[in-house]
């Protein structure tokens, strides 16, 4: 009978141990660590993404417990208080450079985005994550709330998170958004929440196009009207410019596209300085930003990134930047190997089979179907 290593250890062996301590050696503050290794750290932390635990007794416990099957991960059983403590005061800023490099091998085995066209494809949004203030005094949002804020740019290619900034709860949306370097020639798709016309109008001079939907109200001539195609939902497709004193900020011509939803009747409108694709595939790259709102809904729903195992800034950065490591890793597991399942069945099957001794992709080839998604809760009926 061959022997194999946990599935848990196999997982992190996608983690190049040797740059891992290069990276932690440049990320590191104060005192050589003597109790335990940033290695022992990111192994806890991630069990914890990986298997739900929901504080620091729960993710050392449950290390405790499994002590005698880590030694293939390279670590031994950890004290509550050493992990609280480097959570704390080790800089979080390994995990952000980890996540750098996921993505970098992430990205050239991740599938396309489905459109017909070449260009790069971005969407960009941002998810506030609520905190106690009590608890969490340096997360100040309003008087009496407290909140970070995850801002985001997917690539479409995979769905990957491949710009990501954490900020207050209390920093605009676009403010993130102008710190981001797109590569010429992409597409970044926003809703009315980043309409800036002058950041519009520094996206068009850097060669990258814009699709947005319209703000009511918006002060505007048209200039030119092109013809539509009957039976897609198009409406309107006209050259404009704007006519407000806000709209000076964005002086080029503009594409506005009417659209209607054929199921729902609601009409939208949107705008774009593309004047190449077709309407219609404006229309549906706009719907595609949808998919950037399922990412924020899937992290908060099968990731630790809404309660957290340390109240210092330092450690809730720690604990957001490792489970966005986890989700590259689970999406490389898919991409590389062609797995057919949603990442969170993906992840439930690792849930029930971290400390197994098995291979690790024989959970999702041999003789195993895709768990059902669990029942919806019955409803009682009052006679």
């Amino acid at each position: 009978m061959s022997h194999n290593s946990t599935v848990f250890s196999q997982l992190l062996k996608l983690v190049s141990r040797h740059e891992f301590e290069a990276d932690a050696k440049r990320h590191h503050r104060g005192q050589k660590l003597r109790k335990m290794s940033r290695w022992s750290q990111f192994v806890a932390m991630s069990l914890g993404q990986l298997a739900g635990r929901s504080s620091l007794r729960d993710i050392v416990s449950n290390l405790q417990v499994q002590g005698h099957k880590l030694y293939h991960v390279g670590v031994r059983p950890v004290s509550r208080s050493s992990l609280a403590r480097v959570n704390e005061q080790q800089p979080y800023t390994l995990y952000e450079a980890l996540f750098e490099r996921l993505l970098r091998r992430c990205q050239p085995v991740a599938p396309g985005h489905g459109f017909r066209f070449k260009n790069k494809l971005y969407s960009l949004d941002a998810s506030t994550i609520d905190l106690c203030l009590s608890m969490f005094p340096w997360a100040k949002f309003r008087q009496t709330k407290g909140a970070i804020k995850l801002h985001m740019g997917m690539d479409h290619e995979g769905y990957l998170p491949s710009f990501l900034t954490i900020t207050d709860g209390k920093t605009q949306d676009i403010i993130a958004a102008r710190a981001l370097t797109l590569p010429k020639h992409s597409i970044v798709v926003v809703d009315r929440g980043y309409s800036a016309y002058d950041w519009f109008s520094q996206l068009n001079t850097s060669g990258i196009y814009f699709v947005t939907r319209a703000r009511k109200h918006m002060r505007y001539a048209v200039k030119r009207r092109h013809p539509v195609t009957g039976g897609q939902g198009i409406t309107s497709d006209q050259t404009i410019g704007f006519t407000s004193e806000r709209g000076k900020n964005y002086p080029h011509a503009l594409r506005r596209i009417g659209y209607k939803d054929l199921e729902t009747g609601k009409h939208f409108f949107f705008l774009t300085n593309n004047f190449t694709l077709a309407a219609k595939t404006i229309a549906d790259i706009y719907k595609s930003r949808w998919q950037i709102e399922l990412f924020f809904k899937w992290i908060k729903q099968n990731l630790k990134v809404k309660s957290f195992v340390g109240t210092s800034k330092n450690a809730v950065m720690t604990q957001i930047w490792v489970a966005m490591c986890m989700y590259l890793l689970l999406s490389y597991i898919k991409f590389m190997n062609r797995i057919g399942w949603s990442l969170q069945q993906i992840l439930r099957v690792l849930q029930l089979n971290l400390f197994e001794r098995r291979p690790l992709l024989e959970l999702f080839t041999v003789g195993l179907k895709p768990p059902d998604p669990p029942a919806r809760q019955l409803q009682l009926a009052w006679s």
